[in-house]
């Protein structure tokens, strides 16, 4: 039997702690199914970890958090070849144990609980970290996105991407690939298409999702809208007008994480969805970052992290149009009565 990779020990770690994404988690389940060296390390891991799980973490703030992991990098800065040269001198050094039986025991429950203690202020602050990391992959391809709307608009004496839809188009159908404007993604693709942003930034990292997007160009320019769903993990903004007579304000919303209405439309387009808002449906974050809140790109190409569906700068629910309520019907088609409905889907 083939002996464990260093990374696969390494996912068998986060995993343990619980910090692998939802595809690293099924890897090393299907790893633990077929390798017996995995689910005797998996295990061990857990015996050292058990007392973990009496322990409440508390959510540890984010300028707490944030001020530890700095301490953390200057004490490694600081510490330089001399915390080098000690742990040569340590891995070097015998040291014979000669202790008691009870004494040993009372030592071995001491160094645990101090790992326990460590672990519980420590594990708070690099998960906050892990977030913060995701969350800055994501504004850096949405920043990406804006730069190539930019170069576009340039180009294009001063006008948006955009592609004609008739009233009523069906904006939630991401994918076909016929003639007609349907999705509302099209636009998006444009960009792709045209060469101005790379397929690559149109996929949220924090989703820890495997999606290949090696396309090449021919393939690319066959397309007339994203190969599918898979294939662009962000919701773009649905204009009241056209887009030739759109008038957008430095605050307005561009694009976001993934609208929670899109991850219920059905995969069949030949279905008529008809999608009841209800309270958990209407208040949910974006799935993107599991939740905590989602990264929101403006018109003015600054993108901020909000951990409710609005912005700083207005009280405007992104995820739904301003008439909606609990209770009606969403189908998909539906458009803002004017561009100051902020407004992404799908």
């Amino acid at each position: 039997m083939t002996p464990l990779s260093d990374t696969q020990k390494q996912l068998l770690f986060d995993y343990s702690f619980g910090l692998t994404t939802e595809s690293q988690a099924a890897e090393v389940e299907d790893l633990l199914s077929s390798s017996h060296e995995a689910t005797e390390l998996y295990n061990l891991l857990r015996s050292a970890l058990s007392p973990l799980d009496s322990v409440e973490l508390e959510p540890c703030p984010d300028e707490l958090a944030e001020r530890t992991i700095m301490r953390l990098k200057e004490r490694a800065r600081a510490a330089g070849d001399r915390l080098g040269e000690l742990i040569s001198a340590e891995q070097t050094r015998t040291v014979p144990i000669r202790v008691p039986f009870w004494r040993n025991w009372t030592e071995v429950v001491a160094a645990a609980a101090a790992v326990t203690l460590f672990i519980g202020i420590l594990l708070p602050a690099l998960g906050l970290a892990r977030q913060k990391h995701w969350q800055n992959l994501c504004q850096s391809r949405l920043s990406d996105v804006y730069g190539g709307v930019a170069s576009y608009v340039s180009d294009h004496d001063g006008q948006l991407p955009m592609v004609a839809a008739a009233p009523g188009s069906p904006w939630w159908k991401v994918g076909t690939q016929g003639p007609e404007n349907h999705s509302n993604t099209r636009r998006a693709w444009l960009l792709v298409r045209q060469g101005y942003v790379v397929p690559v930034s149109f996929l949220c990292a924090a989703r820890g999702e495997n999606i290949r997007v090696d396309f090449d160009p021919a393939q690319i320019a066959r397309f007339n809208d994203f190969p599918s769903r898979a294939y662009i993990q962000f919701s773009v903004r649905i204009d009241g007008v056209s887009p030739s007579q759109a008038t957008l304000s430095a605050r307005d919303v561009f694009m976001a994480d993934l609208n929670p209405l899109s991850e219920r439309f059905p995969l069949d387009y030949s279905i008529s969805p008809s999608i009841e808002l209800v309270k958990a449906l209407m208040t949910a974050n974006s799935r993107n970052h599991r939740g905590r809140g989602q990264n929101v790109l403006l018109c003015d190409g600054s993108v901020q992290f909000t951990r409710t569906r609005r912005t700083t700068f207005s009280d405007d629910d992104i995820y739904t149009l301003q008439a909606m309520s609990c209770g009606c019907k969403v189908n998909g088609n539906e458009r803002p009565v004017s561009n100051a409905d902020n407004f992404v889907a799908p």
